[in-house]
């Protein structure tokens, strides 16, 4: 979430010894999706578990600390999450598109190139520092989504549908698209349709 344009913040970033970089290869949808699923599992996630999991995809300590990332911050992220995750589970194009678009409107702001905290350069279209962590995490998410749907035609993310399951997972590799988190959900799903097509069978 860092300001590119505060002096102070880039010189700290020029200051920052390697080890300290994030790994390179950083999606903004695998964050997407990670926090969301840790949110879906635990409505109430601490504030620790939510910073400890933005640590894991990229967010500098400085911006994570119990000051720059409160109990109020945590409460807004949650309940961003809590919205993202009904986008998520969107199976329709248009209507992913629609709710795609619809948080633009609300978040976002003119794009803008910037690297930070060893990242390579990408875009950001949130509004800076005055978003809030809810504004930032719907502006990056709707992002990540839109460069999803326009690459790949489709929606390349979901909710598995198992039952008992309601995991929200990417779906961006080759072939048709996923429906399911996982084979285990997927044959799970299909032998209990098969098992539900028998005693139909059976009761006529």
């Amino acid at each position: 979430m860092a300001n590119p344009t505060d002096p102070a913040r880039a010189d700290a970033r020029r200051a920052d010894p390697p080890q300290t970089r994030p790994a390179k290869g950083f999606s903004a949808a695998g964050r997407l999706i990670d926090l969301a699923e840790a949110v879906r599992v635990d409505p109430e996630l601490p504030r620790a578990e939510l910073a400890a999991l933005l640590a894991r995809h990229g967010e500098h300590p400085r911006d994570l600390t119990e000051e720059a990332f409160d109990e109020a911050a945590a409460t807004e992220l949650r309940s961003a999450a809590r919205r993202m995750a009904r986008v998520l589970a969107e199976t329709d194009a248009d209507r992913a598109a629609e709710a795609i678009d619809a948080l633009f409107a609300e978040h976002a702001t003119r794009p803008r190139l910037t690297r930070h905290d060893g990242h390579p350069w990408h875009l950001h279209v949130d509004r800076g520092d005055a978003a809030g962590w809810d504004g930032w995490f719907l502006a990056s998410g709707a992002l990540a989504l839109a460069h999803l749907l326009t690459e790949h035609g489709r929606v390349a993310w979901g909710a598995c549908p198992a039952e008992g399951c309601g995991r929200l997972f990417l779906g961006t590799g080759p072939g048709s698209a996923r429906r399911y988190c996982s084979t285990t959900c997927a044959t799970r799903a299909r032998v209990a349709a098969h098992r539900r097509r028998k005693r139909d069978e059976a009761g006529h």
